[in-house]
């Protein structure tokens, strides 16, 4: 079976108020329904893996020519406190039978209630895990 990544940034969709400016109960909706579902895919063994990031600010970006000391910064956006848009959020590993069933559940992931329990249409990106038998590796 393929295996597919499925990606969530720190766009909220269609609301521009981060989550900690959301109501509480909103934001236990929110993680409700992301337990709810991850129990549902982890049973069903197409969950193979689930990650959440640590806020974006503590990230460090490593540069190296493989014999002197690496560079270490801030990253990815030093210059600013602001969490961007396109930095990865979390992401997700499935093993289905097919893409659309990974599309399917991307779709669940986007439906992710938000404010007033308003689907957040979170965009989530989906890509095919490359396998021996692809030939690409």
């Amino acid at each position: 079976m393929p295996k597919f990544l499925l990606m969530v940034n720190h766009d909220g969709g269609v609301f521009e108020e981060p989550m900690d400016q959301w109501e509480p109960g909103d934001i236990a909706a929110h993680f409700n329904y992301y337990e709810v579902l991850t129990k549902e895919l982890t049973e069903s063994g197409e969950m193979v893996q689930f990650m959440a990031l640590a806020d974006p600010r503590l990230t460090k970006i490593v540069r190296s020519d493989g014999s002197a000391a690496p560079l270490v910064t801030d990253g990815p956006f030093p210059e600013s406190k602001e969490v961007s848009k396109e930095v990865l959020a979390g992401f997700n590993v499935f093993d289905v039978e097919s893409e659309a069933r990974a599309l399917e559940i991307a779709a669940r992931i986007s439906a992710v209630p938000g404010p007033g329990g308003v689907p957040t249409q979170q965009p989530v990106e989906v890509r095919q895990v490359m396998s021996d038998s692809q030939g690409d590796l």
